[in-house]
């Protein structure tokens, strides 16, 4: 592991090759990060509620667990892990600050597809669809030995700033944070 910092960016990467119980570890690695950076604000900081950090860091660990799946089941398993905190890399500009990209690397050149699930109810195939719906974006960049799927979560904003009742009284939301 290692955290690289520069231009208001964190970075931090973690070898996979040959881990055991690859998936439990890319999410402990992912909310250590994620505690250590303080993402989303927490609330002493005019951020969110406890309540609502944890409901967004539990989906990005859902995003994490789906992508890091898909690596082992249709890739051969992980090979990196990386996160990103803020504006950093090619499409930079297209992101704020506090925005939170992952990207999940392996060793396969096969793209995703999106599948449609096979018994409904039972495991597989829903993948893809749950990175449609919690990413604000999500994409695979091809590279040399293999490919690298990514996604993004928005920093998100405090649900009592974005919405209140006529009174100023907080209304409770939950759902896609964007």
């Amino acid at each position: 592991m290692n955290e690289l910092k520069g231009s208001g960016a964190r970075t931090r990467r973690l070898g996979l090759y040959g881990a055991a119980a690859v998936v439990g570890r890319c999410r402990a690695f992912c909310r250590g990060a994620i505690e250590d950076w303080a993402w989303p604000a927490p609330e002493h900081h005019g951020g969110l509620t406890d309540e609502e950090r944890a409901a967004v860091v539990e989906d990005v660990l859902l995003l994490v667990s789906e992508a890091v799946t898909n690596a082992v089941r249709h890739g051969g398993g992980p090979t990196e892990l990386v996160l990103r905190l803020g504006p950093s890399g090619p499409d930079a500009a297209l992101r704020r600050a506090g925005d939170l990209r992952i990207e999940v690397s392996d060793a396969s050149r096969a793209l995703p597809r999106l599948r449609t699930p096979t018994v409904r109810g039972l495991p597989g195939g829903y993948g893809l669809m749950v990175m449609n719906l919690l990413a604000r974006r999500w994409g695979v960049m091809p590279r040399d030995g293999g490919k690298t799927v990514w996604f993004e979560v928005a920093a998100p904003a405090p649900a009592r700033a974005a919405h209140s009742f006529p009174d100023g009284s907080p209304q409770a939301r939950r759902g896609r944070w964007t």
